[in-house]
C-alpha cells in the first residue's frame, strides 16, 4: 500500500505541477504549427513575390512553414480586415505596404483601425518610384516636364493605378509642389499603365521601377525622376526629384509585416527575430536588390521602430489625401 501512495502522491504533484507551467510552455513551444502569411494583393506582382520570398527566409528561425495566402480586393483591404479580426495567438499575419496600412485609411471607409488593430513586427524596405513619359513629349529632363505642364495646363494626362493609388497620390503631390496641372486616367493595376504609356495614349506616369525599367532601358519610355533624396544603385543614371526640380516629392513604396493586436510579445519576438533573419540571409537581400528595393537597415528592423515610422508616414499621407478630396471607388 505504501508504494500505491507513494506513486498516487507522485502523480499528483506532477499534475499540481503542470497546472502552473501552461503559459510558459505554449510560449516556448511557439510556433507549433505552420505560419500564415496573408498577402492582400494577387500572386505574381512585387508585394507578392517579396513576401514569398521573406516567407521562405522565416522558416528555419521559426521552424516552421509561413505559406502564403493571397486575399484580394478593395485595394488591398480586405485581406488586410481579415488579420485585422483574426486570433492574436501568432498564426496569422498580414504583409502590408503603405497603402494597406496607411493610404486606405485615408480613402476608404474601413471597419478595422490601421494602427490600433495591429501589433508592428518589422519593416522590410522600400522603393523609389519614378516619374516617366511617353517617348514623344517633348522634353528632356524633369525640369522640362514642369515647364511644358505649365505651358499646358489640363492638357496632359498621367496613368495611375487607381484612386488613392500611390501613383495618384504622388501625382496630386507633384502638382501640389511644382504648380501644375493635369489630368488622371485611372487603371486597374500599375501593369495596364504600361502599354498606354508606350503607345503615346496618355503622357505621363508614376511607377515602380520593376514596370518601368525594362521599357526605359528598351528606349521605349523616358525615365525623367526618381522620387528619392538619392539616386538608385539599378538606375545611377536617372536624377532625383530634387535635382529635377520638384524637392520633396517622394514616393517610396514600403511593405512590412504586422500581427493582430494584443498577440503576445514574446511571440511578436521571435517572428521579429524571423524576420531579421530573411533580411541577413545574402540570396534573399541580393533578390531583393534587383528589384531596385532598399533593403531596412539592420538597426531599423525593430517592432518600436515600424511603429514610429507607420505614425510618420501617417501624419505625412493623409492630410495631403483629405485636402485633394480622394475617395476610393
Amino acid at each position: 500500500m505504501k508504494l500505491q501512495r507513494r506513486t498516487f502522491l507522485h502523480l499528483l504533484g506532477g499534475a499540481a505541477t503542470l497546472t502552473t507551467v501552461p503559459s510558459t510552455a505554449f510560449a516556448q513551444a511557439y510556433p507549433s504549427r505552420p505560419v500564415t502569411m496573408v498577402v492582400p494583393v494577387p500572386a505574381g506582382g512585387a508585394l507578392d513575390t517579396n513576401a514569398r520570398l521573406i516567407a521562405e527566409g522565416m522558416r528555419a528561425a521559426l521552424g516552421q512553414p509561413v505559406i502564403i495566402e493571397n486575399v484580394t480586393g478593395a485595394s488591398g483591404s480586405i485581406g488586410t480586415g481579415r488579420v485585422a479580426r483574426s486570433a492574436s495567438d501568432g498564426y496569422t499575419l498580414i504583409y502590408g505596404a503603405n497603402v494597406t496600412h496607411v493610404l486606405n485609411a485615408a480613402v476608404y471607409q474601413l471597419n478595422y483601425d490601421v494602427v490600433g488593430d495591429f501589433e508592428p513586427i518589422a519593416l522590410i524596405g522600400w522603393t523609389p518610384w519614378l516619374i516617366v513619359a511617353k517617348k514623344d513629349l517633348p522634353v528632356k529632363d524633369l525640369q522640362g516636364l514642369i515647364a511644358w505642364l505649365k505651358a499646358n495646363p489640363d492638357k496632359a494626362s498621367c496613368g495611375t493605378a487607381g484612386p488613392g493609388s500611390p501613383s495618384h497620390i504622388a501625382g496630386v503631390l507633384f502638382q501640389q509642389v511644382t504648380g501644375t496641372r493635369f489630368g488622371f486616367v485611372p487603371y486597374r493595376g500599375v501593369a495596364p499603365v504600361i502599354p498606354d504609356l508606350v503607345s503615346g495614349q496618355i503622357d505621363i506616369a508614376i511607377l515602380d521601377p520593376i514596370t518601368t525599367l525594362p521599357q526605359f532601358r528598351a528606349g521605349r519610355i523616358k525615365a525623367l525622376a526618381i522620387m528619392s533624396k538619392s539616386r538608385t544603385a539599378t538606375a545611377p543614371e536617372i536624377p532625383t526629384v530634387d535635382e529635377g526640380g520638384a524637392p520633396g516629392v517622394y514616393m517610396e513604396p514600403w511593405q512590412a509585416i504586422w500581427a493582430p493586436k494584443g498577440t503576445p510579445k514574446d511571440v511578436i519576438g521571435k517572428l521579429n527575430a524571423a524576420v531579421v533573419s530573411a533580411l541577413a540571409d545574402k540570396a534573399i537581400r541580393q533578390r531583393l536588390i534587383d528589384q531596385s528595393y532598399e533593403i531596412t537597415p539592420r538597426n531599423e528592423q525593430t517592432p518600436e521602430y515600424l511603429a514610429a515610422f507607420h505614425k510618420s508616414e501617417i501624419e505625412k499621407w493623409w492630410p495631403i489625401i483629405k485636402a485633394a478630396g480622394i475617395k476610393g471607388g
